[in-house]
């Protein structure tokens, strides 16, 4: 069941399912809290799942033109501050990362375990900033095509015919994603901080989720933020989007970092 509050004039829209410790569930740009809906059923029986519609994606509106990760956060906290939850288990994929970082900085006393899905603690080197800045011409010229590139590139090749049909479903969602909200989040991502230290310094749990595929992140550049800390990593043979390449393992194993906590 959606349910929706007003914060800063904007509409969020999240749900919430189950009873125990809270798990929110954080999605990636292009995403929307729909994401999660494989994993809902099975989560919930142990544990309060809840998932948010980041600012412009999904059923949450668009707060002005630069969407920060720190009003994602703040947006992330007003949601639990309604359901009164003082303490949370924060899972986010790619930018739904860089959203939990940002709220792992801004809130620290209410993280109780923090798992990045194939997602960065670093900022946007100039080169991604570059990139970032080119997307924003692409979408504005052609909305479908730039949507339908974007999710194919989110796969690793070997998969992109086997997942055809779950590829073809992530485009659909995407295509309702506004184009305001499509530029202020990639405006809010190329000015995002570098968050590195929060792996080395907090004392909370972590996971570092990554696929040694990934198109997008480089597997061994990612992976060398964690040398020397107490993060775990867990790493898959596919792409960027390992809640669909490796479904059911990732479910199993972010399952049991939840029951460790």
């Amino acid at each position: 069941m959606t349910k929706t509050l007003h914060f800063k004039n904007t509409s969020i829209s999240y749900t919430d399912q189950g009873k125990g410790t809270a798990v929110v569930l954080l999605h990636g740009f292009l995403e929307n809290k729909k994401m999660w809906n494989a994993f809902i059923p099975e989560w919930s029986k142990k544990f309060r799942i809840i998932t948010i519609d980041l600012l412009g994606h999904g059923e949450t509106e668009c707060m002005g033109y630069v969407h920060s990760m720190e009003n994602n956060a703040d947006a992330v906290h007003e949601v639990l501050s309604e359901l009164r939850l003082r303490k949370t288990i924060l899972v986010g994929h790619s930018m739904g990362g860089y959203v939990a970082l940002a709220f792992a900085e801004l809130y620290p006393d209410v993280v109780k375990g923090l798992v990045l899905l194939n997602s960065t603690s670093r900022a946007d080197s100039d080169e991604r900033k570059t990139n970032r800045d080119r997307a924003i011409k692409a979408v504005k010229q052609s909305f479908q095509n730039f949507i339908s590139l974007s999710i194919s590139n989110l796969f690793s090749e070997e998969n992109r015919e086997r997942l055809s049909e779950a590829i073809d479903n992530v485009k659909q969602e995407a295509l309702k994603t506004p184009l305001q909200g499509i530029v202020a989040s990639l405006e809010g991502m190329k000015i995002r901080v570098d968050r590195e230290v929060l792996l080395h310094l907090t004392p909370y749990p972590k996971v570092l989720v990554l696929g040694e595929k990934d198109p997008v992140l480089n597997y061994e550049e990612t992976k060398e933020q964690i040398e020397d800390t107490q993060v775990q990593l867990l790493s898959f043979p596919d792409g960027h989007m390992s809640h669909i390449e490796n479904q059911e393992a990732l479910q199993e194993e972010l399952l049991l970092f939840f029951k460790s906590i």
